[in-house]
């Protein structure tokens, strides 16, 4: 179990890492060729710039985007995801094995802050999974991978917490390590396949908008041409 565990915590998570880069890179690349070959073809090339990074903004921090019919659940997923991003990137563990393995490190948060994050995260976690069973809206517009997604975010943090907050055994300790790091591992092939790749796509999701309504020119002729409508009347 030991040498699996430090299998699973070496090569297989820079494996793992790196399959995730180079997805998000790949799907990153994609999307600017093509905002760039869409832009120029558009017939008009002005961009209100200041428009779409304050709109950016507001995606990062959506505060202003909650929901005021499901002002409860917004929140709940706006807290959810903040607690996925901050606890594995400044929990001292996860810093300790990026140095180990990658060799880079940063400033970890106090235990306590990364304790209550976690417990946190776990909480929400169960009240977005038991949201989207019994609020019709949210059951509606789920999809078998949204409960999956949420059940499979979850197991690192609760898999996590056992290990770091629990007295078990020694043998116990590396089986919920291992779940734990593989679980995480997992996450990490599944984002560039998933809709979870919004997390590199959001900041051109404004960008694409914006160039989406920049028509190249004579777009007009060819969509009357197309629908036979040409010469008609307005």
């Amino acid at each position: 179990m030991e040498s699996l565990l430090d299998f699973a915590r070496g090569p297989l998570f820079r494996l793992c890492f790196t399959i995730m880069i180079l997805g998000l890179a790949r799907i990153l690349s994609l999307d600017v060729w093509a905002i760039y070959k869409a832009y120029r073809k558009a017939g008009d090339k002005r961009m209100p710039w200041k428009l779409i990074l304050s709109r950016a903004w507001e995606w990062f921090f959506p505060v202003k985007r909650i929901s005021r019919n499901f002002q409860m659940y917004s929140v709940i997923s706006i807290l959810f995801h903040a607690g996925l991003i901050i606890v594995p990137l400044f929990l001292l563990a996860h810093i300790q094995l990026w140095k180990g393995s990658v060799g880079i490190s940063w400033i970890a948060l106090p235990y306590g802050w990364t304790f209550s994050l976690t417990i946190a995260t776990i909480v929400l976690a169960v009240s977005l999974f038991i949201g989207r069973l019994v609020i019709k809206q949210a059951r509606l517009l789920s999809r078998k991978q949204d409960y999956l997604w949420l059940l499979l975010l979850l197991l690192p943090f609760a898999t996590g917490f056992i290990c770091s907050n629990l007295n078990i055994s020694p043998q116990s300790y590396q089986f919920f390590m291992l779940i734990h790091v593989l679980s995480g591992e997992l996450i990490f092939i599944l984002i560039p396949f998933s809709k979870i790749a919004h997390c590199v796509l959001a900041p051109l999701s404004q960008v694409v908008c914006a160039v989406a309504w920049k028509f190249p020119p004579k777009t007009d002729d060819d969509i009357c041409t197309t629908l036979n409508k040409k010469g008609a009347p307005i």
